[in-house]
C-alpha cells in the first residue's frame, strides 16, 4: 500500500484527516509535534488516535517554539476566552508564528526520506481562527516550494499537499469523520485544558468545536469545564 505522511495533532480536524487518508487508500505515517505548546496534552491525544487507527508508523517530533514565543500557545500570554471567532479582528494571539510552515517542512523532510509523495494536513479555510497559514493560497505556494526545494521534486517526483477539509465547515468535518468511524471522544481541541485534559469550553478552539457539533446535531463527547 502507498504511504502518505499525515500531520496529526490529536485534534478534531487532524483526526478526521487521518481517516480520510486511509479512506483514500494510503497507509498513514503520522507525525505529531511537541513544540512547547501549553496544550501539550494533545500529544497524548495524538497517540490515542494513532493507536485507535492502528497507525504502524507514528513519530513525535520535539521542537521548542517557546524559544520565540509570540503566541498565547507558546508563551505566558493569556488565551482569549468567551470571544466569538471574528476574522475581521485580524490574526488572533493564538496564532503561532510560521507553525504550519515549520510543521510542513518537517513532514516534507520525512516524506522525502520515506519516498512518500503525499502529505495530508487538516487545515480549514471556512471555520478557522483567522490563521494565515490555513488558506488555500498558502498551501498552493508551499506545494510549489516543496517541489523546488527537494531532490524528489527536481527528479520529477512531485509532492502533493493534500487538504481534504479546506472547504468544509466544522459541522461538515464532523459528519465526514463520523461517516468514517472517527471516535471524537479521544480527541482534544482546547487551547487551555486542565492537567487532566478537561476542555475549557471558552477558548476559540472550543467555541468552534462546540458550534460544529451543535450544527451537526450531535453532542460533543469530550468533557468541558464550561459548556455554553
Amino acid at each position: 500500500m502507498t504511504q502518505a505522511v499525515v500531520l496529526l495533532s490529536g485534534g478534531l480536524d487532524s483526526t478526521t484527516t487521518l481517516s480520510v487518508a486511509s479512506r483514500d487508500g494510503f497507509e498513514p505515517c503520522a507525525m505529531t509535534f511537541r513544540y512547547g505548546q501549553r496544550h501539550e496534552i494533545e500529544v497524548d491525544a495524538a497517540r490515542r488516535v494513532a493507536r485507535a487507527a492502528a497507525v504502524a508508523n507514528h513519530i513525535v517530533v520535539d521542537i521548542d517554539l517557546r524559544t520565540f514565543g509570540g503566541s498565547a500557545l507558546t508563551s505566558d500570554l493569556a488565551v482569549p476566552k468567551d470571544q466569538p471567532v471574528d476574522q475581521s479582528r485580524g490574526v488572533p494571539v493564538t496564532y503561532v508564528p510560521a507553525r504550519n510552515t515549520i510543521f510542513l517542512s518537517f513532514a516534507l523532510a520525512w516524506a522525502e526520506v520515506l519516498g512518500v509523495r503525499d502529505i495530508y494536513i487538516g487545515v480549514n479555510a471556512v471555520d478557522y481562527s483567522g490563521y494565515p497559514d490555513c488558506r488555500p493560497e498558502y498551501i498552493a505556494a508551499y506545494e510549489r516550494l516543496a517541489n523546488l526545494a527537494t531532490r524528489a521534486g527536481i527528479e520529477g517526483k512531485e509532492t502533493r499537499i493534500r487538504t481534504p477539509l479546506i472547504d468544509l465547515s466544522k459541522a461538515d468535518i464532523i459528519r465526514l469523520g463520523l461517516s468514517l468511524g472517527v471516535d471524537y471522544s479521544i480527541t482534544t481541541s482546547c487551547y487551555d485544558p486542565t492537567v487532566h485534559g478537561v476542555a475549557c469550553g471558552r477558548c476559540d478552539s472550543c467555541l468552534l468545536r462546540l458550534k460544529g457539533f451543535a450544527e451537526a446535531g450531535i453532542k460533543d463527547p469530550v468533557r468541558y469545564r464550561v459548556h455554553s
